[in-house]
């Protein structure tokens, strides 16, 4: 039996504007991005002498709703693109881009009409920090939409009940192996102490994939008059709110405490493995980076930002990395000092096979709704009670 392609649709309350996606998550490829193509289905006597109209969004929220607090907008659109459908400014087949357009503009008959979006090369990936159990409001965010509606001019207020939203995520999967071996060493010099404390630690390969074992190789040579104990070895998430606050939170998300101890005079060479996934951490951690909400069972920890030299950092709203960090304590005779070492990694998805089914005849429609989508943020839609079925 050949693949059916599956088509999310998302209908008004009013039923007067319905959008058809093949596709809820977009990839960004760093020299390219993945272009947003659909189909917009009108019903022309709820339409009649209005226009339907089509937006692509990026938004940033700061943890509140969409509200202004002592001046300051918690909400702020990054990008923002209409486009009008209808009527149409253009010849249906001029506007047709991809071979599930033209699919559907078949199966959906005569009021079907094409709708295509290219993303802007400068624009953030989706991620949100969840909050803390005294947060008020919405998620710190960053969140993408396409929404049409029907009004009698693009600049007239949209009602509710005449729209259509759907939540769409940007993602970014692995680059290529760089053959790029991290690692990191350092020395320390101590009060009363004639040599140092040296410690280098490396990592395998620099990028990681979600739930992949990370393997740490420790060397500390302790040619001191002190104890190196309390040895940690852990890694943490960092995420830079840089859009509105220059916030930091810094997560560990995979810790192992060692029993290891190193005397005066002795090395330590180990290896140790850590994987950090949500379930290693409390999801109750306020400032963790994730792909989504915490109710979806395949939730995972946010991946790394990659961002292009000439790009803003600002622009991107929130920024995620990780490292493998060592921690100790050098004691001796006149005090204690904490040691540390940082190595800088990529935690991301491997890119998956390239994906027949979206371009096959035969398609089976299925409500959108948020909650369908595995690792995005924000509320459910209100109108959640369709059900979804073939066409």
């Amino acid at each position: 039996m050949s693949p059916k392609a599956v088509i999310f649709k998302k209908l008004s309350r009013d039923k007067s504007v319905g959008v058809y996606m093949a596709k809820r998550d977009f990839v960004d490829h760093c020299d390219t991005v993945d272009p947003i193509d659909g189909v917009v289905l009108l019903d022309p006597v709820q339409v009649k002498g209005k226009k339907v109209y089509i937006t692509l969004s990026c938004s940033f929220r700061y943890g509140r709703d969409d509200s202004d607090v002592l001046g300051m907008a918690f909400r702020r659109d990054i990008f923002v693109s209409t486009r009008q459908v209808f009527p149409a400014l253009q010849d249906r087949d001029k506007a047709t881009h991809t071979r599930i357009q033209k699919n559907m503009l078949r199966k959906l008959g005569d009021h079907a009409y094409p709708f295509f979006f290219e993303f802007p090369d400068n624009l953030p990936c989706s991620v949100a920090l969840h909050p803390g159990a005294s947060d008020v409001g919405k998620q710190c965010a960053v969140e993408f939409e396409v929404k049409a509606f029907c009004t009698e001019g693009q600049d007239e207020k949209i009602i509710k009940r005449s729209s259509a939203r759907l939540a769409i995520r940007k993602i970014q999967y692995a680059p290529v192996d760089s053959k790029v071996i991290p690692t990191a060493e350092t020395t320390f010099e101590f009060l009363m102490s004639d040599k140092p404390l040296h410690m280098q630690a490396t990592l395998t390969k620099e990028v990681y994939y979600h739930g992949e074992p990370i393997n740490v190789s420790v060397n500390i040579v302790n040619s001191t008059n002190r104890t190196l104990k309390a040895l940690t070895v852990a890694v943490e998430q960092i995420t830079n709110v840089v859009l509105y606050s220059n916030d930091k939170y810094v997560k560990a998300v995979a810790v192992e405490e060692t029993t290891d101890t190193i005397p005066s005079g002795t090395t330590l060479k180990k290896d140790y493995s850590l994987t950090p996934t949500l379930q290693t951490v409390s999801k109750g951690r306020r400032g963790l980076a994730l792909d989504g909400k915490l109710k979806h069972q395949d939730t995972n920890l946010a991946s790394s930002s990659i961002v292009k030299e000439e790009v803003l950092r600002e622009v991107q709203g929130m920024l995620v990395s990780y490292r493998v960090v060592i921690r100790g304590i050098a004691s001796g005779m006149i005090g204690s000092s904490e040691v540390n070492l940082e190595v800088p990694f990529k935690l991301m998805h491997p890119k998956p096979a390239p994906d027949t089914e979206s371009e096959a005849d035969d398609m089976v429609f299925e409500e959108f709704k948020r909650v369908c989508l595995k690792g995005l943020t924000g509320e459910e839609e209100d109108d959640d009670d369709d059900k979804a079925g073939e066409a």
